[in-house]
């Protein structure tokens, strides 16, 4: 799992120094950046497969430079480290493409277990289809590209990964906890209503103006994604 190339962006040097300390230990090659203006042009200048960024950046906070991230480098991995732990501000980081988000202050061991894990998720279905279809609906897993009835629907990239995620287990019931581990890579919090809202988001996207509906609620277990459910409506 090692030589990856990773990028740290963090203002704190005693953070960014300890944090590119440990992750040289694992083999890791690593880059620091102090600002988001210094880490916007790094991005550009490198290939890293994973940018590590706090929220409050000089010049650039960590939001944008998420952003920029995922419209120019749509492959590189991003992990978000903030002190700010609210609902609000982990939804603003997913929206802008985060792969994950993790609360300051945190144990090194546990951005340790989070980069492995997003590392197995970066080819994780090599020798499979790259296409996956669902009633009228298409998604194309290396454009990144959702079709439903024939119209192009945009997703951020968490959205992308709860569809597939969905799509890979349809007709199953998948629980939040289960969502949690293999879509955020994270324990499941009882306390925050993340997963609710993406899921929320998803079908205003892909059910609200399309029929089948594909994504349901299981009351007190889950959600779950049907083929074939038209069949079932009289």
């Amino acid at each position: 799992m090692g030589q990856m190339k990773i990028l740290i962006v963090e203002d704190e040097k005693k953070i960014a120094q300890a944090l590119a300390k440990g992750l040289s230990e694992q083999q890791y090659e690593v880059d620091i950046a102090e600002d988001g203006i210094c880490g916007k042009k790094m991005v550009n200048l490198n290939n890293y497969q994973l940018v590590i960024l706090d929220i409050n950046l000089p010049y650039l906070n960590g939001y944008g430079l998420c952003d920029y991230i995922r419209s120019n480098k749509k492959d590189t991995l991003v992990i978000m480290l903030s002190a700010m732990s609210n609902t609000d501000d982990k939804l603003e980081g997913f929206n802008v493409g985060a792969d994950d988000y993790i609360v300051k202050p945190f144990d090194f061991k546990e951005l340790l277990a989070r980069i492995k894990a997003l590392q197995k998720r970066l080819h994780p279905y090599a020798h499979e289809d790259k296409i996956l279809e669902v009633e009228n609906l298409v998604i194309n897993l290396d454009s990144k590209t959702v079709i439903r009835d024939g119209k192009n629907i945009s997703l951020t990239a968490k959205e992308f990964q709860l569809l597939e995620y969905f799509i890979r287990n349809k007709n199953r019931v998948v629980s939040r906890a289960d969502i949690a581990i293999n879509v955020w890579d994270i324990d499941f919090d009882t306390k925050t209503n993340v997963i609710d809202v993406y899921v929320s988001f998803l079908r205003n996207k892909i059910d609200k103006d399309f029929m089948p509906k594909l994504i349901f609620t299981q009351i007190g277990m889950g959600y779950v994604l049907k083929e074939n459910s038209m069949r079932s409506i009289k």
